[in-house]
């Protein structure tokens, strides 16, 4: 075989390869995730909307509260926090849904999974019954802020960087320079103030005194027991007690209807598995980060 077939061989290989790579991508196109409602039975309803991720947006849980309250066979809705957390701003957006939904005549029960901390118990603040297991960990009531520094490390690599800025305080926080003490005493008044809100929040809904909600707002976790024994949850129990409790606050008679939307996996997603899914867990842990959280940073 001649070096010449040999190249066309090769080029025809790669523009096949290119080629199905496309076809590939526009049936993950046409087969997109799209929503659709599971109902388990007829009736009056109870919806389950499900939080299980580190929060970083709201829009898909605000939309789906505002859906569901929005449909007359929808009485309660579950809302399922298995979250450690995760923006201000977004965990922010969520907890304004969950109490707009409740004061609008839908009781909104949250049930805790095995974590719903820091941004996860200020969106449950919203409900008007929070349910945590025995073990759930919930708390970390405070705010966290993270920078990474990489200037020593430049400099020893004999880069150098430079900046054009218009106030001393534009690039604070940014990697390729230390932390000044100006720096602190700003992003400490900024923390201090998220760190309020989430305590007023907290004893407005849980009904408790600033002090007391202060006392225990120093980023520690709780068991659902401990919770539960200090008044920063209503009631001990799982998911179905969660379902049963909306069903009552609901006036629903006899075992409910549960609906939840369900979201099919895109076509690329079930081909590649366990790798789609580490994708979109690296993308949210790391290259999403909100610069200021409400999250448990635990090893969890």
């Amino acid at each position: 075989m001649s070096k010449t077939t040999k190249w066309v061989i090769g080029v025809a290989a790669a523009l096949v390869f290119f080629f199905g790579l496309f076809l590939l991508m526009v049936f993950s196109w046409v087969l997109s995730p799209e929503d659709e409602d599971v109902v388990s039975s007829s009736g009056q309803r109870v919806a389950v909307v499900e939080l299980r991720e580190t929060i970083t947006v709201s829009d898909d849980i605000v939309r789906q509260l505002k859906k569901f309250r929005e449909q007359n066979a929808v009485k309660a809705i579950v809302l399922r926090v298995e979250s450690p957390g995760g923006g201000v701003a977004a965990s922010q957006e969520i907890y304004e849904e969950v109490r707009k939904t409740r004061e609008a005549g839908t009781p909104v029960v949250v049930s805790m999974g095995s974590v719903a901390a820091s941004g996860g118990y200020y969106v449950s603040c919203g409900a008007s019954r929070i349910v945590a297991n025995p073990g759930t960990l919930t708390g970390s009531i405070g705010v966290i802020m993270q920078f990474i520094g990489v200037s020593d490390l430049l400099r020893k690599l004999g880069i150098d960087e430079s900046t054009i800025k218009t106030g001393k305080f534009k690039d604070a926080g940014s990697p390729f320079r230390k932390v000044t003490p100006e720096d602190r005493v700003y992003f400490n008044a900024l923390v201090d103030d998220v760190y309020d809100q989430f305590v007023a929040v907290v004893a407005q809904e849980r009904h408790l005194q600033k002090s007391f909600v202060r006392k225990y707002a120093d980023g520690r976790v709780f068991t659902g027991r401990q919770a539960y024994t200090l008044g920063f949850v209503d009631t001990l129990g799982t998911m179905e007690d969660a379902i049963t409790i909306a069903a009552r606050l609901g006036g629903i008679s006899g075992k409910p209807a549960v609906v939840r939307e369900v979201r099919r996996k895109a076509f690329l997603d079930r081909l590649l598995g366990d790798a789609a899914s580490e994708i979109t867990r690296f993308r949210q842990e790391v290259l999403s980060q909100p610069i200021l959280q409400y999250k448990l940073t635990s090893p969890y």
